[in-house]
């Protein structure tokens, strides 16, 4: 795998593109794991986001079924449909914010730091069995982070209202190339059953967040707007308000249900 890689560097005369945030694995033994994590047979239909130069996606195409890859840069892409000759893997040219994702039931990928948060909120609007992902250390770290925690944050809540996460092997600098200023962390994402899952507003939640070590009312207050409150509308509705549960709790200490019984109140009060 290893040498495999570096071949198409220099074959290619690559340069990663630090803009899209391109660091590629090179440990075929971090590979192996995330691809033994997925418990991946014939039947799985594989998304991977930032393929690379296919290291990754050569490992999953023998073990899948079908695998869909989304890169974004056109040198790879080209790369990519030129060097292999996969029956069961195609690749999806554009952005994975944006582009379409096709039917999947797993998602394995290394993926490029700059789109970690809004990649991971677009999977969890989706159905799927199990995510095998590797993120900077830090953005992991809050991905798992438990109410309370010093990193807790509107992450590790919107993450804990609809999937079970895991931090599962953390990765020094040196597995990649070229190799990134920070560490990595490799998270396990595994969808809660539909009727353990938490329907927030997501206004609500970032009003809420914004602020996360006042407590629920002053951060209300301080983020008004963003429920779409003026100054005076909230003068009117803070006797109400003073009510609400968990008023006077720490944002950072919220759960996703403490989170839906405000919600839920300030819907009952017409404030949502």
């Amino acid at each position: 795998m290893r040498e495999r890689l570096f071949s198409l560097i220099s074959k290619y005369n690559l340069r990663a593109n630090r803009d899209l945030g391109q660091n590629f694995l090179v440990v075929p033994d971090i590979i192996e794991r995330n691809v033994e994590r997925a418990g991946l047979n014939e039947r799985d239909v594989v998304l991977e986001v930032g393929p690379g130069l296919g290291v990754l996606t050569d490992a999953l195409a023998r073990r899948a079924g079908k695998v869909y890859a989304i890169e974004k840069d056109h040198r790879l892409v080209e790369i990519l449909r030129s060097e292999y000759d996969w029956e069961n893997v195609e690749i999806i040219e554009g952005d994975a914010l944006r582009v379409e994702f096709p039917r999947f039931n797993k998602i394995v990928s290394n993926l490029p730091y700059q789109i970690s948060s809004p990649i991971t909120f677009r999977f969890l609007k989706h159905d799927f069995e199990r995510a095998v992902l590797i993120y900077q250390l830090e953005f992991a770290q809050r991905m798992v982070a438990e109410p309370g925690d010093k990193n807790y944050s509107r992450l590790s809540l919107m993450v804990r209202a609809k999937a079970y996460a895991e931090l599962v092997e953390r990765i020094g600098r040196g597995a990649f190339w070229p190799k990134p200023k920070v560490d990595s962390a490799v998270v396990v994402l595994e969808p809660k059953p539909p009727g353990e899952q938490v329907e927030l507003n997501e206004n609500l939640v970032k009003a809420l967040f914004q602020h996360r070590r006042s407590t629920v009312l002053a951060a209300l207050k301080k983020s008004h707007h963003m429920l779409g409150l003026s100054r005076e509308d909230f003068r009117k509705v803070r006797s109400v308000l003073s009510s609400m549960p968990h008023s006077d709790r720490r944002v950072f200490q919220l759960a996703p249900e403490d989170v839906l019984e405000i919600q839920e109140y300030l819907e009952s009060v017409g404030v949502l």
